[in-house]
């Protein structure tokens, strides 16, 4: 290794969506499809695996969220359990659907840091932090 990645920095360059590395080219070209390569810095992104594990933390997330928040609105308004089903269904629903692409961007920075999956090859060029 020629040198340390930061995790940190990549951490919250991914959750922005931006390339780990130069921290200006996006990462992905859809919703969650990642780009091969970063427009800006060329770096390789098709190395990531991230699979299933961005899934997992949202739906982990936005439980630990939601089910207090659930209990405790019908403990404290006692809707209609159809009520409460439909309008907490939906916020969950955005809440991951907003959660998701920011979470895989981390997961691609983490392993970009740690040189995961590929992303060990020495030709790349870490900018000056």
């Amino acid at each position: 290794m020629t040198d340390e990645r930061k995790i940190k920095p990549a951490l919250l360059r991914g959750w922005n969506g931006v390339c780990p590395n130069c921290g200006s080219g996006p990462i992905m070209k859809g919703y969650l499809t990642v780009r091969e390569n970063c427009a800006v810095c060329s770096e390789e992104l098709h190395h990531h695996r991230a699979d299933d594990g961005p899934a997992y933390v949202t739906i982990l997330i936005c439980g630990h969220i939601l089910a207090p928040l659930i209990m405790l609105s019908f403990e404290m308004f006692r809707p209609d359990p159809i009520i409460l089903g439909l309008i907490f269904s939906l916020f969950f629903v955005a809440l991951a659907l907003f959660l998701l692409p920011r979470i895989k961007g981390a997961f691609i920075g983490l392993q970009w840091a740690k040189r995961m999956h590929g992303f060990a090859n020495e030709g790349t060029v870490s900018p000056a932090e």
